[in-house]
């Protein structure tokens, strides 16, 4: 995403939500058809511009007047190769293209499609011998855009992954249910309507040793059987998708891409403890995933798989169901509150109250919604309860350690060299996904650390990057798992200024209701800020650990108990930066108020750097070694990136030594 593209995409994402389609587009003529053009649409796709490439694509067929598809398919997770377009031809193999763009639609389409009439392959052959004689550019071949499946990129980044909770990702429509269930889907729930009784699916989560996947990793299937046995009636359940971490979309994807899966996991906890009504929570701030799981359940009722409780009892059901499943489902949305993915807060928020977590005991299993016995889980974990049901507890058993079992979904982020999403068993060491999925990070850096857990988890050091991600082990070195989120960091990053920017986000986030997490967290974040601003004083890190455990100890929820944990981490790991600091030095060359920027003698004259600093900082004198006024440089970076010869670098005041570029 860039600055100058914003609007565009803005343009594309309204224009997409308002068509509210991803059936197929085609133009058939009457002819046969001669194949599809395949291009995910969830939203960090349309962000990336698939939708104009699709848009592209139409046209061209349109255009050529060919009996072609073009289709909108689940998320593949090759987040760093959108926009991502997968073309296939009837007894060929599918041929794939990463990082297509829109003037390019017409030469894909072109190349792989071939009108069946004469005279429309004679029209199109004159229209393109025209097209390439009036043109003033050479044409580039569209084939520079194709990617191998086994190229060694891609195998690395999709080798060590095992998908479970997005299985079969990128192979079909999200609401195509036909090819959902023609993959197995709703064979679990079917299980349960003809014979397979709550007890024993209890029993099989239970074995399988599944765990939450919303960070706290509580035992499913015991959540589970402690609502089933709870007195109360009605019980409900709740899937939780307030997913608020800044850089996590793990939640988001499976919603978009996988909503039936997401809806036959609901139902089946819904069969396994006796609830009538389900309730999707999900963040007002996902539109798409609101639209496609609103349509989904439409789909579904239309289908004969679910009906409501107070609906007349039909006929028959869905192919090979003997009944409708009965559930009330409904889909809330939340109004974007970081502390609403807390249980008990996220209760208050749907009972109408405001989103405030409040003492447990009584927990939700024995009072929740209303009041009575209520499952929460995330998106992932319902998303993994079909697969459990049909490959058997032992089979998800198998995967991941001795306490974590199966599969965990990541969104890889940060300055690595392939982000996106990506499904590795528990278990999975760091530098692995880091330096193997990832490709590590870019040229000329270092693997310095990698935050994980979102705001409330650490950061974990590449000397510990052997570290298996699982519950325990990331509790161990001070991280916790969270919902998923991963952040790499290099070597230009400042661990103060991490700590800072997390710390600010849970401040802010922060309900107010504990006094330890309503002044602790504000009193850390101002020393933090004073440490980036030069001021720091003798006492602060002291300071900063006694206030990190009283926030800790003395916070109701987890908000508050983890927010200090980029700060812990940070002192115990990265305690030199933080003491750099103290004398007034980033090493890292990041906080402004304790770096000048500097010409050296590398410097030819060529005057690029003046003709990009925004502020006029640096005069230009063409051939001559140029200097920087450090009273009007805002240290934006722009000269620095643009020397072709590396000459300015980065320097600390109190410092001689100076970071290049």
């Amino acid at each position: 995403m860039a600055v100058d593209n914003v609007e565009a995409t803005l343009e594309d994402f309204l224009a997409l939500k308002r068509r509210g389609q991803l059936e197929p587009t085609r133009r058939d003529g009457g002819q046969a058809p001669l194949g599809e053009v395949r291009l995910a649409l969830d939203s960090c796709c349309v962000a990336g511009g698939t939708q104009r490439v699709r848009e592209a694509v139409e046209r061209a067929v349109q255009d050529l007047r060919l009996p072609v598809a073009v289709r909108g398919i689940s998320c593949s997770g090759l987040c760093h190769q959108i926009p991502l377009v997968e073309v296939a031809v009837p007894g060929k193999q599918p041929i794939t293209y990463a990082r297509l763009q829109p003037e390019d639609a017409e030469a894909l389409v072109r190349r792989h499609f071939q009108p069946q009439r004469l005279t429309d392959r004679v029209r199109m052959a004159a229209v393109g011998f025209l097209d390439r004689l009036t043109s003033a550019e050479t044409p580039q071949a569209v084939t520079r855009y194709a990617v191998e499946m086994r190229d060694p990129m891609i195998c690395a980044y999709l080798g060590p992954q095992k998908r479970i909770a997005m299985e079969h990702a990128g192979e079909y429509p999200p609401l195509d249910i036909d090819a959902y269930m023609a993959r197995g889907g709703f064979a679990a729930l079917r299980q349960c309507l003809t014979g397979r009784t709550p007890e024993d699916v209890v029993a099989v989560v239970k074995r399988s040793g599944l765990r939450g996947r919303g960070g706290a990793g509580f035992p499913t299937g015991t959540k589970w059987e402690k609502v089933r046995q709870a007195g109360g009636s009605p019980k409900y359940v709740i899937c939780n998708g307030d997913e608020g971490d800044p850089g996590a979309f793990m939640d988001r994807m499976l919603l978009e891409s996988f909503p039936f899966r997401v809806l036959e996991g609901i139902a089946i906890a819904a069969y396994a403890v006796g609830a009538e009504e389900a309730v999707l929570y999900i963040r007002a701030e996902y539109p798409y995933a609101v639209d496609r799981i609103r349509r989904a359940i439409a789909i579904c009722q239309e289908r004969g798989i679910f009906a409501s409780p107070d609906a007349p009892a039909p006929q028959q059901g869905a192919s090979g169901f003997p009944h409708p499943f009965r559930i009330r489902l409904r889909v809330l949305e939340g109004a974007g509150a970081f502390v609403c993915g807390e249980e008990t807060a996220l209760i208050a928020s749907i009972e109408g109250r405001r989103g405030v977590p409040s003492i447990r005991p009584p927990y939700p299993s024995e009072s929740g919604l209303w009041g009575k016995p209520t499952i929460i889980n995330n998106v992932e974990t319902f998303a993994l309860v079909p697969w459990i049901l049909r490959n058997g507890a032992e089979a998800f058993a198998a995967i991941g350690t001795e306490q974590s079992k199966g599969t965990k979904v990541f969104a890889l982020a940060g300055k690595v060299r392939r982000g996106g999403l990506i499904e590795v068993p528990m278990g999975t060491t760091i530098r692995t996904i880091v330096e193997e999925i990832g490709g590590g990070t870019p040229e000329g850096t270092t693997f310095k650390a990698v935050q994980v857990g979102g705001p409330s988890g650490g950061c974990v050091p590449a000397s510990l990057a052997d570290t298996p991600v699982d519950y325990e082990a990331l509790r161990a070195v001070g991280a916790i798992m969270g919902s998923g989120g991963m952040v790499v960091l290099d070597d230009r990053t400042c661990m103060v200024d991490i700590a800072r920017y997390f710390l600010a986000f849970t401040q802010k986030e922060s309900c107010g209701k504990c006094t330890f997490c309503r002044l602790g967290t504000k009193r850390m974040r101002e020393i933090l800020e004073r440490l980036c601003s030069g001021h720091g004083r003798r006492g602060d890190l002291e300071k900063l650990e006694e206030l990190s455990k009283m926030v800790q100890q003395g916070s109701l929820c987890g908000l508050g108990q983890t927010a200090p944990n980029p700060v812990l981490t940070g002192l115990r790991y990265f305690r030199e930066e933080y003491e750099a600091h103290l004398e007034g030095r980033c090493p890292a060359g990041v906080c402004k108020e304790l770096i000048r920027y500097a010409v050296t003698e590398k410097c030819i004259g060529c005057t690029l750097c003046a003709q990009v600093c925004p502020v006029d900082a640096i005069a230009m004198r063409p051939f001559a070694r140029h200097s920087i006024d450090d009273a009007k440089c805002t240290r934006c970076d722009s000269c620095r990136k643009q020397c072709p010869e590396d000459a300015i670098v980065i320097q600390s005041p109190r410092s001689s030594n100076g970071h290049e570029g």
